[in-house]
């Protein structure tokens, strides 16, 4: 590739999962592409709508043109071909002249923070500890029902704290999570879950893209 730097919007489902953006820029820097996402403040705009067409174009609306738009959108209980589906309507409608990038976890973010037992008891303060934090085996992360849930309870177990220390934990949950997301390795086991193989996949595609385009 040139050394020429791509401009790109992320558009995330909160603004806990930002940390998203600075994992993409690295997987693309690994092919040689250097890619700026811009992570745009909604709140500029006022209310902003939730659904992915709005907000794609109020972040341009933003930025402004950009090669690549990146939409994170976990895929609940709809799946991810849906959301794939949904995400690239969405593009196509408002950022047609961009290329489009989903992230879209299965079924939660947290499923790709499920996987690392020593960063989990570290973020929670207690990394020599021996408690079973009862983390799913990482063939079913993808198919747990409530993976935020499990995140939080697994951060309680390898804190094993009580009390008041345990309840201050608690409501730290969302900083902790921010914290797993930001040091999560990509090179690491959440390379073998097919949400994130997908999502490789379709960098490797943009990529192609943009150097045929």
């Amino acid at each position: 590739m040139t050394g020429r730097t791509y401009t790109g919007l992320f558009v995330s489902e909160g603004t806990s999962d930002l940390p998203l953006a600075d994992l993409i820029e690295a997987m693309f820097l690994d092919r040689g592409v250097n890619l700026f996402l811009s992570r745009p403040d909604f709140a500029l705009l006022g209310r902003v709508p939730r659904d992915v067409r709005s907000r794609i174009h109020a972040g341009l609306r933003l930025t402004g043109t950009v090669d690549i738009v990146v939409v994170h959108r976990d895929a609940d209980s709809a799946g991810a071909s849906e959301r794939r589906r949904e995400v690239a309507d969405a593009a196509f409608e408002v950022a047609a002249d961009s290329s489009c990038l989903p992230a879209i976890p299965v079924r939660m973010t947290e499923a790709w923070l499920l996987l690392d037992e020593m960063l989990i008891r570290q973020v929670a303060g207690n990394p020599r500890g021996r408690s079973d934090l009862q983390l799913p085996q990482p063939h079913e992360v993808e198919s747990r029902a409530d993976p935020k849930q499990i995140l939080q309870q697994c951060i309680l177990r390898a804190a094993d704290v009580t009390g008041r220390k345990r309840e201050s934990l608690r409501k730290r949950f969302p900083q902790h999570r921010r914290q797993l997301l930001e040091r999560l390795d990509r090179f690491g086991p959440v390379t073998g879950l097919t949400s994130w193989k997908q999502m490789t996949t379709d960098i490797d595609t943009v990529v192609s893209d943009l150097a045929h385009g």
